[in-house]
């Protein structure tokens, strides 16, 4: 008995060792999230203060309490950033997973292995661009006077549209510009599930005179079925993010009353117009609703698709 947990104990402390490299790998990453994640959650402080930026981050404010989250209830553009946050956010995740599917579907029936390599490889391209240089490229696409995408339309006798500066259709644009950069990449994850599905069971759907149409309704969708409940439940952590880098890049004061999100109001409050505190407030509500969210998202992939963090 003692030479069995001697030689247990042993074996852990080998096994530990060998696991000193991956700690010492993980320990540049671990310092970067704590210097930048959660040491400057000490700013949040801010919130609760009227802050006077002299005086420093822990001098003599004067504390206000929750009057700063009340005066930001009152602004007539609280109630817009929040709906236009919402809508943004909703409209990426839903077409964030049809599209991707869609064309997962579509490129798994691509025989070629050439053609079908080659369009992944277009089509994920995109994803690796900044939105710095894929904004001005769309700024360029976009323009409605020099613009392709107006061209053409003038071509077919239409009128040429101000994506980038017309309320009704900046929020149309930013989603679908969004899907055109990263739904390439979401295939990949998509393609993978599909690898995993067992080929006897194409194999015997084609004994059974099952069509394409049918594989792909009886047996691919119900392989990719739980990956697809896992992404879009996990997504819902990020409801109020609706992209800061994209419409940032994108937006304009004439869009501001369907294009400002939570991000850029936060932006252009504390950076621009140092507001420090109410700036604070709105972003520390934003956190808040978030990590909320995303507890939720958790428990909800948890039971639906069976995803555990441990």
């Amino acid at each position: 008995m003692m030479k069995t947990i001697l030689a247990g104990t042993r074996k852990g402390r080998s096994l530990h060792v060998k696991q000193w490299p991956l700690h010492i790998m993980m320990l540049p990453a671990v310092i970067l999230l704590l210097v930048f994640s959660y040491i400057p959650m000490a700013g949040n402080i801010i919130a609760f203060q009227r802050f006077i930026p002299v005086k420093g981050l822990f001098g003599d404010q004067q504390w206000v309490g929750l009057k700063n989250f009340l005066f930001m209830f009152k602004l007539p553009d609280t109630w817009p950033l929040f709906r236009n946050t919402i809508s943004i956010a909703i409209q990426k995740m839903l077409w964030g997973i049809l599209i991707p599917v869609s064309m997962c579907l579509l490129l798994n029936e691509i025989r070629i292995v050439f053609l079908k390599r080659s369009i992944q490889t277009l089509i994920y391209l995109p994803h690796f661009l900044s939105w710095v240089i894929f904004g001005g490229i769309l700024i360029d696409i976009l323009s409605p006077s020099t613009g392709i995408v107006n061209r053409i339309i003038s071509v077919f006798g239409g009128e040429s549209i101000y994506f980038l500066g017309d309320p009704n259709t900046f929020q149309g644009t930013v989603v679908w510009t969004h899907i055109w950069k990263e739904f390439g990449f979401a295939t990949i994850v998509y393609l993978a599930a599909i690898s995993n599905i067992d080929p006897t069971q194409y194999e015997s759907a084609s004994i059974d005179g099952a069509k394409r149409w049918q594989k792909v309704i009886h047996i691919t969708l119900p392989g990719m079925s739980t990956i697809i409940i896992l992404l879009a439940t996990l997504s819902l952590g990020s409801i109020l993010n609706a992209g800061f880098e994209q419409i940032f890049t994108l937006y304009n004061p004439r869009v501001y009353s369907t294009g400002d999100i939570i991000d850029t109001f936060v932006y252009r409050m504390g950076v621009q117009q140092a507001q420090y505190s109410l700036s604070t407030a709105v972003g520390l509500l934003k956190s808040v609703v978030s990590l909320i969210m995303i507890s939720f998202s958790y428990y909800a992939a948890s039971k639906w698709a069976n995803y555990k963090i441990f």
